[in-house]
């Protein structure tokens, strides 16, 4: 079904209206239209007039947005003009004639960046990724929606931020190996959109939640959702998908007579206003129960009607649906031929779709995106460091030299052996400095790391695709500080630490830095390998039984206990040297976000995993299963705690 969120996710968010409210409103506005000037606010008018009717009579819709350009142009009206621009490529967006509602989207950037207005740019932007992505152009899509968010963020425009969200979302929803991706970025738009209490934004982003969960048979939950948005889209065309998805989800629970009501009604709103998307994925949907009930003859008829739309419009991810469904059924009623001849276009259609370079380009953008809202906080190491050092070896230069010339003129007087002896003597003491400099720097940094800034005066920044990031943190840490003193609080706390970081050495792990009570270490960098993900979690192991040995012995001298939670997940990060005046090596990323609410959401004395982990390494450890937990600014995630190693 991932066919419908793809549609539902591009919706541009206009306000869904009941048919009299819209035949109200739209008399109201021709009455106003025929009484002003030609002024701006005609052209206001107009533009509004024509959103309207894009719930009802698309053809109108590009009619009267037509006429605010041209009265937007002869006025010289530069934002109105944008807007009509903008209205006509609604218009033929949700006609489906793509080509040219590109055309007019572009002609309305054009427009808005001649006059500086960042709030259009963003709307086109992300109406243009709308426009690719339903015509099957995932990678275009995503460019064009992470240069909307880029602009959103950059102006705080709630509204766009939520709709670009869920948009990209959408975009991940459409491959099946990134649909979690899609919920997390449907569930970072939810809560703006309740913020800002926007219900078309509720119900379009509920849609696309009812959608994963129904992917993932959690039917309860996901016809709350759909209801939800059925509720708020309710007699207007958008209404049509929910309906849809309710239909295919009583389908699967058998119950016919109520999924047929659900599919005939999307199939009526769509039809009376002429809405062929909304028509042919209502169509699909029928199609689907149809086959599901058993109704072969019946089913092969509703996707040839939707065969004939699909190829008019141009919708190739609807295509690949009738074609597998046609072969299919072709196969079970003998026809052999015909099923053969729908195999093979499917086989072309995914060929095109699945495109493994696409997907590949599709993280790079991201990477790049999320890459590019780090570098504010990165240090341009090299040019501060190279100056620094630059300047600390000349004043190093001129001491010794002071220095040597002072003892040579002294060497002069007592013999050339003096000056022998001190020129060795010398030599030693910078050759231990030199050993003393190039050791803190190991200190503090990966040795690869550390050897390539002793090369090359600089440590390139790096994206890592695989990385397991390991928090841990002391429950109630600032009670116990309490009741310590300082001096004995740091020292209790520099034991454990000491203890950590033993076992992330002997784990192979790296440890990237101690904040307060809190240990972060990482595994898979700087060098990378195939079992980081067990070292971690071996390591999250071997902190638990030292932690619980450790207390141990506290309770026998009558001393209160430390508890401590651990954390872990796995994904990609970005890591690099960053700071001013010392070196300092960090990951970033959403990885390294997750990995601390696994921590936060985890236990004293448990290993808390997340689901992403859980499926890499359940071969070799019994798990158990805690259910979704929510994790803040995270939404809601699968969590495991290890119970133990798995017999061999």
């Amino acid at each position: 079904m991932g066919r419908i969120t793809t549609f539902i996710s591009l919706y541009l968010f206009f306000f869904s209206f009941t048919v009299c409210a819209q035949i109200s409103e739209i008399d109201s506005l021709k009455k106003i239209i025929s009484t002003e000037g030609e002024d701006s606010s005609k052209v206001n008018s107009l533009i509004a007039l024509s959103s309207k009717y894009l719930s009802s009579d698309l053809e109108e819709a590009v009619r009267y947005g037509s006429e605010a350009v041209d009265l937007a142009k002869k006025i010289n009206f530069q934002k109105g003009l944008g807007y009509g621009y903008k209205a006509i490529g609604l218009g033929n967006y949700f006609k489906a004639n793509y080509p040219e509602a590109v055309v007019q989207f572009q002609n309305s950037q054009a427009v808005f960046e001649a006059i500086s207005f960042k709030p259009g740019v963003a709307n086109i932007l992300s109406n243009l990724g709308a426009t690719y992505f339903n015509a099957g152009e995932d990678t275009k899509a995503i460019d064009f929606y992470l240069r909307s968010l880029r602009i959103s963020e950059e102006i705080n425009d709630k509204l766009r931020i939520g709709t670009v969200l869920n948009n990209i979302g959408g975009v991940y929803n459409n491959k099946p190996a990134t649909v979690d991706k899609g919920l997390e970025y449907f569930l970072r738009a939810l809560p703006i959109f309740q913020e800002i209490n926007y219900p078309d934004g509720i119900s379009t982003v509920s849609m696309n939640v009812g959608e994963i969960y129904m992917k993932k048979k959690l039917y309860d939950s996901a016809i709350h959702y759909f209801e939800t948005s059925l509720s708020i889209f309710d007699e207007t065309v958008d209404a049509s998908f929910p309906l849809t998805f309710l239909g295919r989800i009583y389908a699967e629970e058998k119950d016919f007579e109520r999924a047929y009501a659900y599919h005939n009604k999307a199939i009526k709103i769509a039809q009376d206003v002429d809405a062929k998307l909304e028509l042919l994925q209502s169509i699909i949907g029928l199609a689907e129960t149809q086959k599901l009930h058993g109704k072969i003859d019946a089913s092969i008829r509703s996707y040839l009607r939707a065969q004939a739309i699909a190829e008019e419009v141009v919708a190739r991810k609807e295509l690949k649906d009738i074609y597998e469904g046609l072969s299919d059924l072709y196969a079970r009623n003998g026809e052999f031929k015909k099923a053969y001849r729908y195999g093979t276009l499917l086989t072309g259609i995914k060929d095109s779709l699945y495109n493994n370079d696409n997907l590949t380009k599709i993280q790079q953008l991201q990477f790049n995106f999320d890459l590019e809202k780090k570098e504010g906080e990165i240090d341009l190491l090299t040019k501060d460091q190279a100056l620094k050092s630059a300047t600390i070896q000349r004043q190093r230069i001129v001491n010794y030299a002071t220095g040597i010339t002072g003892f040579l003129l002294l060497a002069i007087l007592i013999g050339f052996y003096n000056r022998h002896r001190y020129t060795q003597k010398t030599n030693r003491i910078i050759k231990n400095e030199r050993d003393r400099s190039k050791e803190l720097l190991l200190n503090i940094l990966p040795a690869e790391t550390a050897r390539e800034l002793e090369s090359n005066g600089h440590a390139q920044t790096r994206f890592y695709d695989s990385v397991t990031v390991l928090f841990a943190d002391f429950k109630g840490f600032s009670s116990i500080a309490r009741t310590l003193k300082p001096q004995e609080l740091v020292a209790e706390l520099n034991d454990y630490f000491i203890a950590f970081d033993e076992i992330v050495e002997k784990f192979n792990l790296e440890k990237i830095k101690t904040i307060g009570d809190a240990y972060m270490c990482a595994g898979g960098i700087p060098t990378e390998n195939d079992t980081h993900a067990i070292n971690a979690l071996e390591a999250g192991l071997a902190m638990q039984d030292f932690m619980r040995q450790r207390n141990a012995a506290r309770k026998e001298k009558g001393l209160e206990v430390w508890e401590l939670r651990i954390g872990i997940h796995i994904g990609p990060i970005v890591a690099g040297v960053v700071g001013k005046k010392k070196y300092a090596y960090d990951i970033w990323g959403d990885t390294v976000n997750i990995a601390a609410r696994m921590e936060s959401s985890g236990e004293p004395g448990r290993v808390n995993i997340s689901s992403t982990l859980y499926n890499i390494v359940k071969d070799h450890y019994t798990c158990h299963y805690r259910g979704k937990i929510f994790a803040k600014n995270i939404g809601e995630i699968d969590m495991y705690f290890v119970e133990s190693r798995s017999p061999k």
